[in-house]
């Protein structure tokens, strides 16, 4: 059981991309429990939180990207979507999609996002 992520791609320095994530239909009923974050993993490096949003609708951004993304979802078509503008090399990478509700943890199967320079 996956969450759906899509929209990466490769786009160039300063471009735009928006990622799109679908709940699984296991947990529609109950979407607007649970909390939902984009993560990212470079090569080499350790899987980290870009964004999140909470239940309640409290959001939080990694400092690197502050500014630049914009987490918001859907309760209604149970999505979550990742914003992303003026997009820099670092920004490369696979993003996925998480959602969280005590101890249900449920992730996409990534999208990967090329930005060159």
């Amino acid at each position: 059981v996956q969450l759906q992520a899509s929209g990466g791609g490769l786009v160039q320095a300063g471009g735009s991309l928006r990622l799109s994530c679908v709940a699984p239909r296991r947990i529609t009923s109950v979407f607007s429990a649970y909390d939902m974050g984009w993560y990212r993993q470079a090569p080499g490096s350790q899987r980290e939180l870009v964004a999140g949003i909470s239940s309640g609708g409290t959001i939080n951004y990694a400092d690197s990207v502050k500014g630049r993304f914009t987490i918001s979802r859907d309760n209604s078509r149970k999505m979550v979507y990742l914003q992303m503008n003026k997009l820099e090399p670092e920004d490369t990478a696979v993003y996925y999609c998480k959602a969280t509700c005590d101890s249900d943890d449920y992730w996409g199967q990534g999208t990967l996002v090329t930005v060159s320079s």
